[in-house]
């Protein structure tokens, strides 16, 4: 199968530069996988698009002020790091920009009161940066770094609070796990009030996300490996959900990744974590997952190619081409897809 076979046409005016507001009031393009059907709705509608019993697996992952400037002590030029993966309480890998200028060795100073040092190289522009510093580092980063967004968004927000989910919680993404940015409390009390249950689960989005697949073949392409954590409680949950006939609905290509990852072929998902470098196209057996909350990704994707696993190739451009006519908002900041019903 090659990259090529996931593309669509979207004009530029179309990708969203802004969050709508409130954050419930995205479009929906709703699909039954069962009857074929599709709808367009908005997110608010969700009370009323899902059953009482349905789960809801959620990432709580939160996005860090991941990007730092440092200068380079023998020279003072600027070098950009986007941290993506700790390594070790001081060591992180990073994405890098100028690459060229971040040499093994090459010494940098981020703050009056931490420098770094890189220790490897990898491809594209990937370094392994070892800090030094005095005091707390996370409590550094909040004050030196900035929450990256993605290349395609070129206005500020607002408030960075708007790039963060509203059950975000364990710190250590380089990106939000954006389908959950639609979510508002109150929405999600509605949701509870129906019967509706949530499940927290954890991946912290990192170096995957900002690399395109180079490879025309796209089982050539190697996923990063990124962090996840399954709990007892979340397993537990997720399990007596299935054991019951409940419907078990990812929100977003994040905690898809979670559970797949974490799930034996008899659907089971065990408690747990690590790091995961899973890779979903098709063809794919799903394990765990029964439907899906989505934004609009971008052509030639892995997470269009994911989507494309759940529901097939041919369905997933001919729903993108949809929305395209529709009218729809597309990527980080635009609007969302329900995909619902077994088959």
């Amino acid at each position: 199968m090659n990259k090529s076979d996931f593309y669509y046409d979207l004009p530029k005016e179309q990708i969203a530069q802004t969050p709508v507001e409130p954050r419930d009031s995205a479009r929906l393009l709703v699909y039954d996988r069962k009857t074929d059907a599709v709808t367009h709705r908005h997110f608010y509608d969700l009370p009323n698009l899902l059953r009482a019993d349905d789960l809801l697996v959620v990432n709580n992952t939160k996005v860090l002020p991941a990007r730092v400037t440092g200068v380079k002590v023998d020279t003072g030029a600027q070098i950009s790091f986007l941290l993506h993966k700790r390594v070790d309480k001081n060591t992180w890998e990073t994405l890098c920009r100028p690459a060229k200028r971040a040499k093994v060795g090459t010494v940098l100073r981020f703050a009056p009161d931490m420098t770094g040092v890189v220790t490897a190289e990898g491809e594209e522009g990937a370094r392994t940066l070892r800090f030094e510093y005095d005091g707390v580092f996370e409590e550094i980063l909040n004050r030196i770094g900035e929450v990256p967004l993605p290349h395609y968004i070129h206005k500020q927000l607002k408030s960075i609070d708007r790039y963060q989910t509203v059950y975000a919680d364990k710190v250590g993404s380089s990106a939000a796990p954006t389908a959950g940015l639609h979510f508002t409390e109150r929405l999600i009390s509605e949701l509870k009030q129906k019967g509706i249950e949530f499940a927290e689960v954890l991946l912290h989005v990192g170096l995957g996300t900002f690399l395109p697949v180079k490879t025309d073949d796209v089982e050539n392409h190697k996923m990063h490996s990124e962090y996840y954590c399954v709990t007892d409680g979340a397993a537990a949950q997720i399990n007596a959900a299935k054991a019951a006939g409940r419907r078990v609905i990812a929100v977003g290509t994040t905690s898809v990744r979670v559970l797949e990852s974490s799930s034996t072929d008899d659907g089971i998902v065990h408690a747990g974590s690590g790091d995961t470098s899973i890779f979903i196209y098709p063809p794919y057996k799903f394990k765990a997952v029964d439907g899906l909350i989505t934004n609009f990704h971008l052509p030639e994707s892995t997470l269009i190619m994911l989507v494309s696993a759940l529901i097939g190739r041919e369905k997933t451009l001919d729903l993108y081409n949809t929305a395209v006519a529709e009218g729809y908002r597309f990527f980080s900041f635009g609007d969302a897809m329900l995909i619902v019903g077994r088959i």
